[in-house]
């Protein structure tokens, strides 16, 4: 249902710890002036061998082009990788040192970096810290052995949450995925469970979709949130469980397209808040419901569509034109992140479209400055956001094993190829910690954590390349070596040859929170052909297998499954071909 962003349009225009460990080093009594800097790191994550890290700092002196942080570790800690900063270590000793994007650090300025690193015994904290040779003070009085937030703290593999966790009522986690199991949705898995072989996947968690107001309180006898609030209670019981719920009823809903449109007209933004976000936020306050952790998806694809589809470019619509106007999507995602985020053990998560839609950087700038906008307006703030999520209800493969971006044929970049059409990625978890470095420099929290759909991303099966592709020109080695087996990445409905991807996961790579299952495999993108129904939900030629395609896919076959219902309805045949080409093999 994510649409594609091109070259061409853009022309026209680890499993672990929970709560985290941390140690602030902070201006002490005598006044910030005379401290020359300020570093807060903490361990965000963290598990029996291996944790990760999230480090800021502040300076207090002179302005610096260039900036390096020094401290040393008392055990046997080893750093293994690093982000937005060149992290290395000799013995005990690491040193980090800005990249070339962000050595300029202000006087009172802030620049944040992080890195996974491994260890055994205990992981305890440096104790001392010196930028550009200079100690940074220490105040244990925040984050230290003894506060909240040790190796021994809930959400460890040992302790996945006691009463004393910011999981429950009194905090939030770092990532709520950590430490608890997914809700199973009774009516999706019962659905999996009665194709032949789907009894393997049917155990798996998906989320639960709120796509009318309707369904708040269940539709034609279904289920409705509280029903699913109260089986996520049985399914929990002593440990931890996350249930996902995606927010999805936007007034004037998914401009860009009309499988997915939606019951509210363009201005109806007071029903949206009175009538859908209300009763939600009404539900999910109630205290019966306090030991869930409930992760929200916010409003797939709105946001990304004012930046791409309203107005410009070759691909625009009026739907969207007119939704960038009013200010509706951007007045809507600010409540609902404002009214949800309010409760202490919902976690919201933003849309972020998808590599092949915003990976352009005429699309990625204008897409941060967006979200931080909507995150800061109309009573929002960033501590509203844990994190965004992206390839929501896609097919974008999370990684692409024998194509990377900085590959080249005969002295041209694989950027070149028809395929990758200039795009930066070429699949979505580099999408996705690319995209949360900037969200955190551009003022979102430096625990920001980011998700990934990998319900039809597997794209196994026959298929499948096992190498690179050949290297007689740009466009065979990529065609040949690419996971992803669409016609073209703008492809977003029913996808022919598609897979189930990986199976939902907590802190998979660095700065991910979850591998999940937002789109339940199986469920409709969209009719191939015009029904009639009460839901807004139109015909999209894109859902057509037979239609030649528009400006967003390059003018391509939409590569779409014949004979599909309406966008949410049990597709068989699709959930069929899923589980057949499922990658990892289902077993």
């Amino acid at each position: 249902m994510s649409r594609s962003r091109t070259a061409i349009l853009a022309a026209l225009a680890l499993v672990a710890g929970a709560s985290g460990t941390a140690l602030a080093v902070v201006p002490g009594s005598s006044g910030i002036a005379a401290i020359p800097c300020t570093v807060d790191y903490k361990v965000q994550n963290q598990w029996d061998s291996g944790f990760t890290t999230a480090v800021t700092i502040t300076n207090n002196s002179a302005a610096k082009t260039s900036w390096s942080l020094k401290w040393s570790y008392a055990g046997n800690q080893r750093v293994t990788n690093g982000w937005n900063a060149k992290v290395t270590q000799s013995g005990t000793a690491v040193t980090a040192a800005n990249e070339s994007y962000n050595g300029a650090l202000a006087t009172g300025g802030s620049v944040s970096f992080g890195f996974q690193g491994s260890y055994s015994g205990s992981n305890a904290l440096p104790t001392a810290f010196t930028l550009d040779g200079v100690a940074c003070n220490v105040d244990n009085g925040s984050g230290t052995p003894t506060d909240p937030g040790t190796p021994t703290d809930p959400g460890t593999p040992t302790d996945p949450g006691t009463p004393t966790d910011p999981g429950t009522p009194s905090g939030k986690v770092d990532n709520p995925f950590v430490g608890a199991k997914g809700y199973v949705n009774p009516e999706w898995s019962a659905h999996a469970a009665a194709e032949p072989g789907g009894s393997k996947v049917a155990n798996q968690s998906t989320a639960v979709w709120l796509d009318r107001i309707a369904a708040i309180n269940g539709v034609n006898g279904g289920m409705g949130l509280r029903a699913h609030l109260d089986e996520a209670l049985k399914q929990k019981g002593s440990g931890q469980l996350v249930i996902q719920l995606v927010i999805y009823d936007l007034p004037g809903r998914d401009c860009a397209a009309l499988a997915s449109n939606g019951e509210l007209g363009p201005t109806e933004i007071d029903k949206y808040k009175s009538q859908y976000i209300d009763p939600i936020a009404s539900i999910l306050a109630d205290s019966k419901y306090a030991g869930l952790r409930i992760a929200t998806v916010i409003e797939p694809d709105s946001l990304p569509n004012l930046v791409t589809n309203a107005g410009g470019t070759a691909g625009s619509t009026d739907a969207c034109a007119t939704m960038k106007a009013n200010g509706n999507y951007e007045k809507g995602v600010s409540y609902a992140l404002d009214k949800l985020g309010a409760i202490s053990n919902v976690y919201n998560y933003i849309d972020a479209g998808h590599h092949a839609w915003l990976g352009w950087d005429s699309n990625f700038d204008p897409t941060v400055q967006e979200f931080y906008k909507v995150a800061t307006t109309n009573g929002a703030s960033v501590n509203d956001v844990t994190g965004f999520i992206v390839n929501t209800a896609n097919y974008g493969a999370t990684t692409e094993p024998y194509v990377k971006i900085t590959d080249s044929v005969n002295g041209q970049t694989v950027r070149q190829s028809k395929w990758i059409d200039w795009n930066w990625y070429v699949d979505e978890q580099s999408f996705a910690q690319a995209l949360r470095t900037k969200l955190v420099a551009a003022g979102f929290n430096s625990g920001l954590g980011m998700l990934v759909d990998t319900s039809r991303n597997g794209w196994g099966g026959s298929a499948r390349p096992t190498a690179a592709g050949p290297t007689t020109s740009v466009d065979a080695y990529v065609n040949g070596g690419r996971i992803d087996r669409r016609i073209h990445a703008g492809n977003w409905c029913n996808q022919s040859g598609a897979g189930l991807g990986e199976r939902p996961k907590s802190a998979p790579a660095a700065g991910i929170d979850a591998y999940v299952w937002v789109k339940p495999p199986g469920e409709s993108d969209g009719a191939s052909s015009a029904i009639p129904n009460d839901e807004g939900k139109g015909f999209d030629r894109m859902c057509d297998p037979t239609y030649g395609g528009n400006a967003r896919n390059g003018n391509n076959p939409t590569g779409a499954l014949p004979n599909s219902p309406l966008a949410g309805k049990w597709f068989s045949a699709q959930f069929q071909q899923l589980l057949q080409n499922a990658y990892p093999p289902v077993s």
